[in-house]
């Protein structure tokens, strides 16, 4: 059986490596409006994409450009789908200025971590994606709250697993206030991305092994734009990949 994974990364953050970072990965979750963002840094990250051929995705947030989205509000159903609406209307107007369209929705931060949990929240997003537009696929931790609200609501979905994140024993990613929530270590980032598109397990940061996190569907590893050793983990990963004869694509 043919390996294959997708790679996405998180882009249009204002840093300066997301150009070179398009030939690397396979899926891009541009920034629109919410934590960071605007119509020129989509309509660059949109063209990157169109010329590396990687599928868009929205990446809305909190209205939270102070707090880089990492702030976490408690908003109503009709609040939270009316901050969605702007920011994937944004970002698609783009792409339809550039003859394109989005393929998935990823929430970040403080929403995306909130979504995995919070039933209602995860609920709100996905019934807000479906109203946009149904056909989009709903990025989302995996095995989370949020994977399941989506496909209860007859969307499609991507587990998702973080190659520059570590993992509390219960599944979450460790909060980035607490020590060691971060990976700095490429060999180390690379050998979590395999471990994750091989075995579909995780190793958390006491050990445990959790397996299978995904025995079926489609899964993707992320990998943050915003963080400092972005370009060189996802240039050790699709090397990787590439070793074992798989490939790094887009569902």
């Amino acid at each position: 059986m043919e390996l294959s994974i997708d790679l996405n990364a998180d882009l249009g953050e204002g840093m300066p490596d997301d150009e070179a970072l398009m030939a690397f990965i396979s899926s891009a979750n541009i920034a629109c409006g919410g934590h960071a963002g605007d119509a020129d840094s989509m309509r660059r990250a949109v063209d990157a994409c169109l010329h590396h051929q990687v599928s868009i995705g929205a990446h809305p947030s909190f209205p939270d450009r102070e707090g880089f989205g990492r702030q976490y509000m408690q908003l109503s159903a009709a609040e939270l789908t009316e901050v969605l609406m702007e920011q994937l209307s944004a970002l698609q107007k783009v792409c339809e200025a550039a003859g394109t369209r989005l393929h998935h929705v990823k929430p970040h931060g403080a929403l995306y971590n909130q979504s995995a949990a919070d039933e209602t929240v995860a609920n709100s997003i996905a019934a807000a994606i479906r109203q946009f537009d149904d056909s989009l696929w709903l990025v989302g931790l995996a095995g989370s709250v949020s994977i399941a609200a989506a496909e209860a609501q007859g969307l499609r979905t991507i587990h998702e697993f973080f190659a520059d994140r570590t993992y509390q024993p219960d599944g979450t990613l460790t909060p980035r206030s607490q020590p060691h929530a971060l990976v700095h270590n490429a060999d180390t980032a690379v050998q979590q991305a395999m471990r994750m598109a091989v075995q579909r397990q995780v190793l958390c940061v006491d050990g445990t092994i959790l397996a299978p996190m995904l025995p079926t569907g489609m899964a993707s590893i992320c990998l943050h734009g915003d963080g400092p050793h972005a370009l060189d983990f996802a240039e050790r990963i699709a090397l990787a990949f590439r070793q074992v004869g798989g490939q790094i694509v887009a569902p």
